[in-house]
C-alpha cells in the first residue's frame, strides 16, 4: 500500500472519529468545557507564576554578574549610579536598580536621585544579610517610584565571606500584569496581592472595584488566596450579581515570596465560551473535511513522496558517518522543512563536536607528552646525579693522582667537565619540566641578562640582528634565575619563530614606576617600582583576538607538533608567581613587544662570603654520621670525609640512623641524603634525630627533590648540598655546618 493511499485512508478516520463525537459533546462536553475554562484559569495562574519565578532566576544571574563588576566595587556613588543607569536602559523591566551598604544606607542607584535612604525596615534587606549565594524577595510599593515592585536582593560578598553590599533590583508588577494581560486577550483578570492583602496590581476592568494600595484581608478571596489548599476555585459576587471565578498561582517559590497571583473570569464568559467553542469545532470539522479530502491527495503526490525521499537519502548518509552530507535548499515549509533544517544543523554539529574531539586529543595528547617528560625527568634526575657525584669525585681523585701524567690527567679533567655538562643538563630539564620550586634570590637583572646573551644569540641564528638595551643602575629584584632564563628563553624563540625571514630583535631592561591605568595581561592594575624586562621583535606580529589569548594553556598558533601553546603561560604563571605582571602588545605585520615587570627589592641584598670565604679551614676532627642508600656514593663521600680528618659513621637508610643515634656515642654532624627509600625521607630522619640528640648538627644533600627541604625545629637553616658536588664544595659546606652557631 503506497504512502498516499495510507494518508487517506488515515484522514477519512480522523474525520469520522470526530463527526462521531460531536453529538457525544453536545451532551457531555459543556460541562467538560467549563470545568477546562477553570482548569484553564488555573493554568493561566500557574503559568504568570512560572513566568515570575523565571524572571527572579534571572534576575539572580545578572546579580551574580553585576556582583563582578568592577564598577559596583568602588565607592565613587557617581560612577557606580552611571554604571547601574546603563544596565537600567538594557533591562526595562526593572523600575530601578540600585545597592546598599551593610548598614542599610542607599549607596547608588541607576535612577541617579542621589536620596538618602534607610531600609534596614525592608524584609528583603533583613533576609539577605544572613544569605549566602541566593538572592531574597519581596513584594513592595517602591519607596524611589511608588510603583509595586518584586524587590529581588542579593549579598555581594569578599573572599572571606564579609557583606561588602547588597544589589537590589526593583521587577516592575505593573509591566509584568500588562504583559500577561495582553497575552491572555484581556479574557482574563490579574489580581497580584501581597502577604498582608494589600492589591499590588489590580485588573483593568470587569467587576474589581478595590484600588491598587487597598486592603482585602478580611474578604474571602484572601484567605482562599492564602489557603488554596482547601478549595479550586473562588467566586466573588459584586453589589450587580455579577459573579466572578478567581484561580490562584500554587507555586511554592512566589508563595513563599510573600506574593499571590490569581486570574479570574466572569461566570457568564466562561458558560458562553463553552458553547462558542462547540459551534466551532463543528464548523472547522466540517471545513477541514472538505479541505483535507481534496489538498491530501495533491500533497502526497506532489510534495510529501519527494521530500521523504530527501530526508532518507540524508538519513542513510549520517547512518555511513558521513558528517558532512547535507540537504540542499529549497526545503519545503511546515514539519519536513524543519526536520531537514533539524536534520543539517544536527550534521553541522556533530561534524564541528568531531572536530572539537581531534582538536582536545590532540592537546591531550600533546599535555600528556609534557607531563611525561616533566615525571621522567623528576625520576631520572635523581639517580643520575647520584652517579654524576661518584664520577665527578673520583674524577677529581684521578685528577689528583695522576698530576705527573700530563695526557692521563686531561683524561681525568675530562671526565670531570662531562660530569658537570652532566649537571648542568639535569638543572636545565628540570627547569623546563617545571619540577623545581622557585628559589627567588636577589639580583641585578642587568648581569643576569649579559650572562644569557651568548646562549640567546645562537637560540636566534644569523639572519635576525639582536641588541640589547640595558639602562645604568637598575635596582635589585628578587626572582629564580634559572627560571628567568627559561621565560626569556621562551620569548626569544617565539620571536624567532615570528621572523622566518629575518628581522631585528631587541632586549631591553630598564627601571619603571607603573600607575593605576597600567594594566596587566589580564586587566588588573599592579602600581609600583618594577624592573622591566622586554623582549621586541618586527615579526608577523598578532591580531587581536590572537593576542587576547596568547598567554592561555593550550593555545597556539604554530603547525601542529611545533608547540605545546604552553610557553607564554609559563612565562605568565612564573611572572605572576614572583610577585610581578605581564604585559603585551602585537599588530599585524608590525611585531610584538611583551614586557615582563619583576617588583623593585626595596632593602640593597646583604653581602654575603663565600664559602670558602667563611671557613677557611676545610679540614676537621669530628664525627660525622653520613645516612646514604646509593652504596658508590656512600662509599665517596665516607672516603673524602676521612680524608679530610673526620671520623666517619655510615648508614644506609633512615631507620638504620636513628637505631645508632640512640646508642651511646659522640656525634658532631648528620650528614643525610634527602630522598631515600624505606618510608623515611632525610626531613624526617633529622626531626627525630633532633629529638633524639638536641644541639645536633644537620646538612642534607640532594640529587633532586620536587619539593623545597622543609628544616625540622631546632636545625636552624636548611644547609642543602646539591649533587653532584665537587671536593672543595663538600669540604666548605660541610665545615660551614659545623661551624654554625646552635639553632
Amino acid at each position: 500500500m503506497s504512502l498516499r493511499t495510507r494518508l487517506l485512508i488515515l484522514v477519512i478516520a480522523a474525520m469520522l472519529v470526530p463527526a462521531g463525537l460531536v453529538g457525544l459533546r453536545f451532551m457531555q462536553n459543556r460541562t467538560s468545557e467549563i470545568n477546562a475554562a477553570l482548569a484553564n484559569l488555573a493554568a493561566s495562574a500557574d503559568d504568570i507564576a512560572s513566568d515570575l519565578d523565571e524572571k527572579i532566576q534571572g534576575t539572580a544571574q545578572l546579580h551574580y554578574g553585576l556582583a563582578r563588576a568592577r564598577d559596583l566595587d568602588t565607592r565613587d556613588k557617581a560612577a557606580c549610579s552611571a554604571f547601574l543607569s546603563d544596565v537600567r536602559e538594557e533591562y526595562p523591566q526593572f523600575t530601578g536598580i540600585l545597592t546598599i551598604d551593610p548598614d542599610g544606607s542607599l549607596f547608588c542607584d541607576s535612577l541617579r536621585t542621589n536620596r538618602t535612604l534607610d531600609l534596614n525596615d525592608r524584609g528583603y534587606f533583613k533576609q539577605v544579610k544572613g544569605l549566602q549565594g541566593v538572592v531574597a524577595v519581596e513584594p513592595v510599593f517602591g519607596r524611589l517610584t511608588g510603583l509595586s515592585v518584586l524587590q529581588i536582593a542579593y549579598p555581594v560578598r569578599s573572599d572571606a565571606g564579609a557583606l561588602k553590599f547588597v544589589l537590589l533590583a526593583s521587577f516592575n508588577l505593573n509591566k509584568f500584569a500588562e504583559f500577561h494581560d495582553k497575552r491572555l486577550l484581556a479574557e482574563k483578570d490579574i489580581l497580584l496581592l501581597d502577604g498582608k492583602g494589600t492589591v499590588l496590581v489590580a485588573p483593568k476592568g470587569g467587576t474589581w472595584s478595590e484600588p491598587v494600595g487597598a486592603s482585602i484581608a478580611g474578604s474571602d478571596l484572601f484567605r482562599f488566596a492564602a489557603t488554596p489548599d482547601r478549595e479550586s476555585f473562588q467566586e466573588v459576587t459584586d453589589r450587580e450579581g455579577r459573579t466572578q471565578v478567581w484561580a490562584v498561582a500554587r507555586s511554592p517559590s512566589i508563595r513563599k515570596a510573600g506574593l499571590y497571583i490569581l486570574v479570574g473570569r466572569s461566570k457568564d464568559g466562561l458558560v458562553a465560551a463553552a458553547n462558542r467553542r462547540l459551534y466551532e469545532d463543528v464548523a472547522i470539522l466540517a471545513v477541514a473535511s472538505l479541505l483535507l479530502l481534496a489538498g491530501v491527495w495533491i500533497l502526497a503526490t506532489v510534495g510529501v513522496g519527494r521530500q521523504v525521499g530527501r530526508l532518507a537519502a540524508m538519513a542513510k548518509r549520517l547512518g555511513l558517518g558521513d558528517l558532512s552530507a547535507r540537504i540542499p535548499p529549497p526545503h519545503p515549509r511546515g514539519e519536513l522543512g524543519g526536520l531537514m533544517t533539524l536534520l543539517n544543523d544536527t550534521a553541522e554539529s556533530l561534524q564541528q563536536q568531531r572536530a572539537a574531539i581531534a582538536d582536545l586529543n590532540q592537546k591531550l595528547s600533546q599535555s600528556q607528552k609534557m607531563e611525561a617528560m616533566g615525571q621522567l625527568t623528576g625520576g631520572v634526575a635523581h639517580d643520575f646525579n647520584n652517579l654524576l657525584t661518584v664520577i665527578l669525585g673520583n674524577s677529581e681523585h684521578l685528577a689528583d693522582r695522576l698530576a705527573g701524567n700530563k695526557e692521563l690527567h686531561r683524561i681525568a679533567g675530562d671526565i670531570a667537565t662531562a660530569a658537570e655538562r652532566g649537571s648542568d643538563l639535569t638543572r636545565s630539564l628540570l627547569a623546563f619540566a617545571r619540577k623545581q620550586p622557585l628559589r627567588p634570590r636577589d639580583i641585578d637583572v642587568a648581569g643576569k641578562l649579559l650572562e644569557l646573551e651568548p646562549l640567546l644569540r645562537r637560540s636566534l641564528g644569523e639572519h635576525i640582528e639582536c641588541s640589547f638595551a640595558l639602562d645604568a643602575d637598575l635596582w635589585m629584584t628578587s626572582v629564580d634565575p634559572g627560571q628567568l632564563a627559561t621565560a626569556l628563553l621562551n620569548l626569544v624563540l617565539n620571536a624567532r619563530d615570528a621572523l622566518p625571514e629575518g628581522g631585528k630583535l631587541t632586549v631591553e631592561a630598564r627601571n619603571i614606576s607603573l600607575g593605576e591605568s597600567d594594566l596587566d595581561v589580564n586587566g588588573e592594575p599592579r602600581p609600583g617600582d618594577y624592573v622591566m624586562v622586554a623582549v621586541t621583535d618586527t615579526g608577523t606580529g598578532m591580531t587581536a583576538e590572537v593576542a587576547s589569548r596568547a598567554f592561555e594553556p593550550f593555545f597556539t598558533t604554530k603547525e601542529v607538533g611545533k608547540g605545546t601553546g604552553l610557553g607564554l603561560s609559563m612565562v605568565y604563571g612564573f611572572v605572576r608567581q614572583s610577585g610581578g605582571l605581564v604585559q603585551m602588545q602585537s599588530e599585524p605585520g608590525r611585531g610584538s613587544v611583551v614586557k615582563l615587570f619583576f617588583p623593585r627589592l626595596v632593602e640593597p641584598p646583604a653581602e654575603e662570603p663565600l664559602l670558602a670565604e667563611r671557613n677557611t679551614a676545610t679540614d676537621g676532627s669530628e664525627t660525622i654520621l653520613v645516612v646514604e642508600d646509593d652504596d658508590m656514593v656512600r662509599a665517596y663521600v665516607e672516603s673524602e670525609l676521612k680524608a679530610l680528618g673526620y671520623n666517619v659513621i655510615t648508614r644506609s637508610n633512615g631507620p638504620a640512623a636513628l637505631e645508632l643515634l640512640r646508642q651511646p656515642g659522640h656525634i658532631d654532624l648528620l650528614f643525610t641524603d634527602v630522598v631515600m627509600p624505606g618510608g623515611m625521607f632525610g626531613p624526617e630522619l633529622a626531626r627525630q634525630a633532633i629529638e633524639l640528640r638536641p644541639g645536633l648538627k644537620v646538612l642534607f644533600t640532594s640529587g633532586y627533590s620536587q619539593t623545597p627541604v622543609k628544616t625540622p625545629d631546632g636545625v636552624g637553616d636548611a644547609r642543602v648540598l646539591t649533587k653532584p658536588f665537587k671536593r672543595k664544595d663538600l669540604a666548605a659546606v660541610l665545615r660551614s655546618a659545623l661551624s654554625a652557631p646552635p639553632a
